[in-house]
């Protein structure tokens, strides 16, 4: 393995000593509900913020594949550590993707990454299911070329610490024809207001608080792109979605790698009191934890799939077992999301069935992985968002299929 490799390698980026730190400072946080700020400084150490920036403008020059995997690492210690500083990776991983095709707006988010600034990603909102592709927050230009954005972001990770916060607005302009929206950058002012509004079932430590933007200022340079309402290919946005869903499911799936762990662990350690036999040569136990395997293995391989095919694209130089999936992009995005976070749900709790009744109390670290990976339903896409997007594709619009009329 060569020097440029070993900067990227999970066992190496993020030993397992650190781990051994990190999961025990994940318990505190969970029970405290407050953020892992010691995690994000160890980190931020060893060049988290910038993982995903180019070596060209001083990053490491990790892959998004490569980000997968060490995040997945990450999950098995500290889950809302990992889904906190996916926001920041979902930021600059759609910089990257941008950036490897020429948009030149992004180069600004990648160099103030590099430069040890933490983004955060403000795009979610109560109502809007969707998502990227629309917004009720108002975007009012400015004289300057900026924007003046109001409105009320949800599911705000990282709310307590980020330097930076990616938003979208649509546009208030009366002489426009046809909605438009904005994506920049905002700093944090007193016009950025963040609630303290976050106690959860799981994910706690994440900390993803409601945010209130009170004409909040995106400055003309820090404006990204603008977009029509409604889907469309924008690189910037499409390297949201794809950096966003794929990442989404390798935190989920880091979850479930450590619960068919410790459930392998707990099942080679107990032994049944009725037949004498250990737990490990039980066949229903046997059977459960198998069955969290082959779900897991399989959000794996698809997961890894997609990702060094979205790398491929942005690099414009895929391999031989790479393919450009043209009009299908956004639906393998989600459907890897749904499949993989319905998989580690499915698995934990294969894992729970296996491990016995003592795993129902709050000290054990599968009870708490039971909670933190059942957030997964509620990222985008939604199981109803995904099943409505594939019968489109299979079927068109509801109404648009006709049956032919006999004469």
């Amino acid at each position: 393995m060569s020097a440029a490799d070993l900067a990227t390698d999970p066992a190496t980026f993020l030993p397992e000593d650190l781990l051994t730190t990190f999961r025990a400072r994940a318990a505190v946080h969970d029970r405290e509900n407050t953020f892992p700020r010691d995690d994000l400084a160890d980190l931020r150490e060893r060049g988290y913020l910038r993982l995903l920036v180019p070596k060209e403008l001083g990053g490491l020059g990790a892959s998004l594949l490569e980000a997968s995997r060490i995040q997945r690492r990450l999950a098995q210690a500290a889950p809302a550590t990992a889904l906190s500083m996916n926001m920041h990776l979902v930021v600059t991983g759609a910089a990257l993707h941008g950036h490897r095709l020429g948009v030149g707006a992004v180069r600004t988010i990648l160099e103030t990454a590099a430069a040890g600034n933490l983004f955060a990603f403000g795009i979610s909102e109560a109502g809007n299911d969707a998502m990227l592709f629309d917004s009720s927050t108002r975007a009012e230009p400015t004289r300057a070329g900026g924007y003046r954005v109001t409105g009320t972001k949800i599911f705000t990770s990282l709310a307590p610490v980020w330097d930076r916060l990616v938003v979208h607005g649509r546009v208030v302009d009366a002489a426009e024809k046809d909605p438009r929206l904005v994506f920049g950058v905002l700093e944090r002012t007193a016009a950025v207001e963040t609630l303290d509004d976050w106690d959860t079932h799981g994910m706690r430590a994440s900390q993803s608080r409601t945010t209130r933007l009170h004409e909040a200022q995106i400055a003309a340079q820090q404006v990204l792109t603008h977009t029509p309402v409604g889907p469309n290919p924008d690189p910037f946005v499409m390297g949201i979605f794809g950096a966003f869903e794929l990442l989404i499911a390798s935190v989920y799936t880091g979850i479930a790698e450590r619960a068919i762990t410790l459930g392998t662990d707990i099942a080679t350690t107990r032994r049944s009191l009725a037949t004498g036999i250990v737990h490990a040569d039980d066949p229903d136990i046997r059977r459960h934890l198998a069955a969290a395997a082959i779900g897991v293995d399989g959000a794996v391989l698809q997961l890894e799939k997609v990702l060094s095919d979205f790398d491929a694209l942005g690099q414009g130089s895929g391999g031989p077992g790479d393919t450009d999936h043209g009009p299908r992009w956004f639906l393998h995005f989600s459907g890897v999301k749904f499949r993989a976070t319905e998989a580690a749900i499915a698995a934990v709790d294969q894992v729970l069935r296996a491990g016995g009744g003592s795993q129902y109390f709050r000290r054990s670290e599968l009870e708490r992985l039971s909670r933190d990976v059942r957030a997964g339903m509620y990222h985008p896409s939604t199981a109803e968002s995904v099943h409505a997007s594939y019968a489109k594709a299979q079927l068109g619009e509801i109404g648009a299929a006709r049956i032919p009329q006999e004469r």
